[in-house]
């Protein structure tokens, strides 16, 4: 009784308002990843799910998976997707954010409107450039015709090239304002005195970018891509409904196989390893995060 008295101190207090999160997450996040994990260790399909009889084949099911040419394909185009998305993404925010950062009439309205891309749904984004890339009645097409700069209709969403393309547009058309913000916020922390004392110098625009701006937004622009690559690279619903990984494979990403794998082939096990593989890519990720802000911190 002593020791449960001795817990309930004033210090410990915090851990009683932690502990629902923590069993929160514990059932509702541990528990599938566990179960995902061990479940990649068997075999599960649609024929003995019904029996009952979980063999373990140990890493069969991913050796099986490096021989599967779709899974390459999608483990290729999930990393062609998320860099080329970053890279437009993070230029095109950086430059917003500069942009933003000076002082004129309707700045504040102007920056809040462009982060509405971002505060839609994503199923709501995705089903908007797909009327827009639409091969009939898409509004590209009929604008690309207007100016007679095509004869006839791209069919944007049916050709592995164009299907890719239509798809990063519409994923950094998202990002772009969480680029903004982010880098938006670094700025602010950046002394103006420096600019000054800069100026003072003769140092122009450009080595006051290069010198003082880039430096000192190390930290934010860090931190910036890794999350950016994080939520990037574990996309699915974007992908799903604007072109479900067609056509013939060419825009499936590891989300997009692993529930094709488990819900339309009904390969659980298969599915479960690919799900894995994106995790073991995004936990390698997130620990290099977590030790570049760590590192941040104590300097």
């Amino acid at each position: 009784m002593a020791k449960i008295k001795k817990f309930f101190r004033y210090e410990n207090v915090g851990m009683l308002f932690v502990l629902p999160a923590f069993l929160y997450m514990l059932a509702f996040v541990g528990y599938p990843i566990i179960h995902n994990i061990i479940l990649s260790f068997q075999d599960v399909s649609a024929g003995n799910l019904v029996k009952g009889t979980r063999n373990f084949v140990l890493f069969d099911n991913y050796l099986e998976l490096f021989g599967d040419s779709v899974f390459t394909t999608s483990l290729w185009n999930t990393l062609r997707f998320t860099v080329s998305c970053l890279v437009f993404q993070f230029i095109v925010g950086f430059a917003l954010a500069l942009f933003f950062s000076k002082r004129f009439s309707f700045a504040k309205p102007v920056r809040g409107i462009l982060l509405v891309p971002w505060m839609i749904p994503i199923t709501v984004t995705a089903l908007m450039f797909k009327l827009l890339f639409a091969t009939d009645i898409g509004i590209i097409n009929f604008l690309l015709r207007s100016l007679h700069l095509i004869d006839k209709n791209i069919e944007w969403l049916t050709t592995p090239g164009t299907a890719m393309f239509a798809l990063i547009c519409a994923n950094v058309w998202i990002g772009i304002p969480f680029n903004m913000i982010l880098i938006s916020t670094g700025l602010t922390t950046i002394p103006k005195e420096l600019y000054e004392s800069a100026s003072i110098d003769g140092a122009g625009k450009v080595q006051t970018f290069w010198r003082i701006t880039l430096p000192l937004l190390k930290p934010t622009i860090e931190s910036v891509l890794i999350l950016g690559f994080i939520y990037t690279f574990k996309v699915y619903d974007l992908v799903y409904v604007m072109t479900s990984g067609g056509p013939v494979n060419a825009t499936h990403m590891l989300s997009t196989y692993s529930y094709k794998l488990s819900f339309e082939m009904f390969k659980y096990s298969k599915g479960s390893a690919v799900a894995n593989v994106l995790l073991v890519i995004l936990l390698f990720v997130g620990v290099f995060y977590i030790r570049a802000t760590t590192e941040g911190e104590k300097e």
